[in-house]
């Protein structure tokens, strides 16, 4: 039972969690569930970002708009999102985040793609570390120390098997900065880290706090003995095969959000374009269409996944043209090269790996570049 008195903590003040995790929260609230409050923990020094935590801590809450086609007619609604209590800076409110971490009965994070690395300077311990994975092996040491339950992690990084690698990197970490062996133990065997995969496409940010975003939802959550979730939604899935959620959505959704923003740059890069923009360009759409068609289904279809993907693609075409989201390729082209090898390149190695050949002449060009 999750005690009166517990949080959940959040790293990460991105405008996805905003209409994610914290939205599925208020939406849980509304059905008459118990959810403990968010606390939203801001793990950078950007000042843009840092803006939003007055936000936070407004008792009146912020927006989160859902715009999009439902059932073929359009939808729109608005959501005051109330379950998130304040906002906190790890870098000038250390003290109150660890009395904080005492309370919580489970971590979100949310740290880009770039979030699990640990630079140098982490490898020692220290009053306020600078990376995320420290700041979370700081909390749970203190946590450790003082006698508190085991705590269940629910990374939202796009990072294959996010759960196992977070737990990874925060007990090597731990060990490296020469932590009790009792707490090493406690991290790998009595905390829970979840492997999760989410998806949703959220286009811009409201100010000081909010979104907009599609309505259409996915939190797929593996499966794992002892794990309890701080709620219901009816977009969370706990599956026992997260690998498929993780494939479609890695290299039909997000592989085709980068083709678009290779071709947007590629010829110019007009600043403000838009995903469904470029989709109302006959010729762009016909190309996505080709490759979605002849280069990843036939990859799917390797791997004993035809159906499956090709019910996704028509989904994705659809979310892609949805006519209410602006959803900025210049966005999108933020860390191309890294994004471009997880999702083009990491698809043609899942492909290649089946041992069938598919050529993917166009996918194989874009990940050479």
């Amino acid at each position: 039972m999750t005690p009166p008195d517990a949080v959940i903590l959040q790293f990460g003040t991105s405008r996805f969690l905003q209409a994610h995790v914290d939205l599925f929260a208020e939406e849980a609230r509304a059905a008459r569930q118990t959810v403990p409050p968010i606390v939203i923990v801001q793990t950078t020094r950007d000042p843009e970002r840092a803006k939003r935590l007055a936000g936070f801590a407004d008792p009146a809450g912020f927006p989160v708009i859902l715009r999009g086609m439902k059932d073929g007619a359009p939808h729109e609604r608005t959501v005051q999102v109330r379950t998130v209590s304040e906002g906190l800076s790890a870098a000038s409110d250390w003290p109150r985040l660890l009395q904080l971490s005492e309370r919580a009965s489970h971590i979100v994070s949310n740290t880009g793609d770039s979030g699990y690395d640990i630079p140098e300077a982490d490898r020692h311990a220290q009053a306020t570390p600078a990376s995320f994975c420290a700041m979370l092996t700081a909390l749970l040491h203190h946590r450790w120390s003082v006698g508190g339950a085991p705590v269940t992690m629910l990374p939202c990084e796009l990072v294959a098997r996010n759960g196992d690698t977070l737990r990874s990197r925060v007990t090597t970490l731990a060990a490296d900065q020469g932590r009790e062996d009792g707490l090493l133990q406690w991290l790998e065997t009595a905390c829970l880290w979840a492997n999760t995969l989410v998806d949703r496409i959220v286009s811009e940010p409201l100010l000081p706090a909010g979104a907009v975003a599609e309505p259409y939802a996915l939190w797929a959550i593996e499966r794992q003995p002892r794990l309890a979730l701080p709620f219901a939604h009816p977009d969370i899935v706990l599956t026992d095969d997260l690998d498929r959620y993780e494939r479609l959505k890695l290299h039909i959704l997000n592989l085709g959000h980068s083709w678009l923003a290779a071709r947007w740059h590629d010829g110019g890069g007009a600043a403000d374009q838009t995903v469904r923009g470029a989709l109302a360009d006959a010729d762009t759409r016909a190309a996505l269409e080709r490759v979605m068609a002849e280069e990843v289904l036939p990859g799917f279809a390797a791997h004993g996944m035809a159906d499956e993907a090709r019910v996704y693609i028509a989904t994705t075409l659809e979310r892609f043209a949805n006519p209410f989201l602006d959803h900025r390729l210049s966005d999108i082209f933020g860390g191309h090269a890294a994004k471009i090898d997880k999702r083009v390149g990491g698809f043609i190695r899942w492909v290649d790996a089946s041992n069938k050949t598919v050529a993917m002449p166009d996918l194989r060009a874009l990940a050479e570049k």
